[in-house]
């Protein structure tokens, strides 16, 4: 259940497009809160406000925030459409929650690009890498633009992590990197919204135009150590659909010598469950041909059984750890840096390069 706290902004700490972090003075002591200006308002010091400090409490993996809920004695203005039509749209998310928005879908009928999306019926064989976390991302651009560089890349999010988009720094960094981003499902916050991740990918490949688009959830990421309880099994539903609409599959492997988890070490067994029984279609899935020796081995005796489903293809990693030290955004999984889990960002590259490569 919701653990509440009221409390008064010391200071706005910094800010970053979509969100707030602020000092917050409780009953308990100060704590750090971050804010969602587009749903609560922008906080100043003085304001009180009221907060979630649930996965603050019980130090799960939120970065640390106890969550604003609302300024209570500065409750923010209507938007300014007329709430009473659909002008402004209708797609709700984060659906009967006390803090759901209501936003413009890509596809509804006030949509500037809703004749497009009535007409898009596929994807016209645009590469697409899905990968299990968030925290990939910046890794696969990295290894796309180092043969690509000028590629239009889109990133599709689902909603297995973060649903607000602002949450993630590392998406405010690559804003110039990125031609967009399309946020789906319960997720919101992107350049666009879409109801489903197969609205996300059209719209990614005809109204951002881009030439690879890459899905995978927003920061964050459910596990609870069994194989169907986490939340980045959707990975091998987002395969699914990008063969359904006419793209190329390209799956990013979760490959680690750094976790201490022996579940997550050589393929993580996320990947396994998700593109060895999940995923319904065939897929790429590269394997970069600089690992250490012996997490190599352990890489392809994992990968053995998927040989029947899925084709994997051999990645020279020439270059990319370059590209990956020249990232724009700290690259960091799980706190680990490039340097302690150096083989996770290399597989991440190694996918983008190979999507890059399906290019004409």
């Amino acid at each position: 259940m919701v653990r509440w706290r009221s409390g008064t902004v010391l200071a706005v700490r910094r800010s970053w497009r979509g969100a707030a972090e602020l000092d917050v003075e409780t009953g308990d002591g100060p704590l750090r809160a971050l804010a969602y200006p587009h749903l609560v308002g922008t906080p100043e010091p003085g304001d009180r406000v009221l907060l979630n400090v649930g996965a603050l409490v019980m130090g799960l993996g939120t970065g640390g925030y106890a969550l604003v809920v609302a300024l209570p004695d500065r409750l923010p203005p209507d938007p300014p459409a007329d709430g009473s039509t659909r002008d402004s749209g209708h797609l709700v998310k984060a659906r009967y929650t006390p803090l759901q928005p209501i936003l413009l879908g890509v596809d509804e009928e006030a949509s500037p690009h809703r004749e497009v999306m009535a007409e898009a019926t596929s994807i016209d064989g645009m590469p697409v890498v899905t990968a299990d976390l968030h925290s990939a991302l910046p890794a696969i651009l990295a290894g796309i633009t180092a043969d690509r560089p000028g590629t239009r890349v889109a990133y599709v999010m689902t909603d297995g992590g973060a649903l607000p988009a602002w949450f993630s720094r590392t998406l405010d960094g690559l804003r110039g990197h990125l031609t967009g981003t399309v946020t789906t499902g319960q997720s919101f916050g992107g350049d666009l919204e879409a109801s489903t991740v197969h609205t996300g990918l059209l719209a990614a490949r005809h109204v951002l135009g881009a030439d690879i688009a890459i899905v995978a959830q927003g920061p964050g990421n459910l596990g609870t150590g069994t194989t169907w309880g986490f939340s980045g099994v959707a990975l091998g539903e987002a395969v699914n659909a990008v063969a359904v609409l006419g793209g190329r599959p390209v799956g990013s492997l979760r490959i680690s010598d750094g976790d201490g988890r022996d579940r997550h070490r050589g393929v993580s067994h996320h990947s396994l469950t998700a593109y060895g029984k999940v995923a319904l279609a065939r897929a790429d899935l590269p394997v970069p041909d600089g690992l250490e020796p012996s997490l190599a081995a352990r890489v392809d005796a994992a990968l053995a059984p998927l040989t029947g489903r899925h084709h994997l293809v051999r990645v020279p990693c020439a270059g990319l750890d370059e590209a990956l030290r020249a990232c724009p955004v700290p690259l960091s999984t799980m706190g680990r840096k490039l340097d302690q889990d150096h083989g996770y960002f290399l597989a991440a590259a190694a996918a983008g390069r190979h999507a890059a490569g399906l290019l004409p």
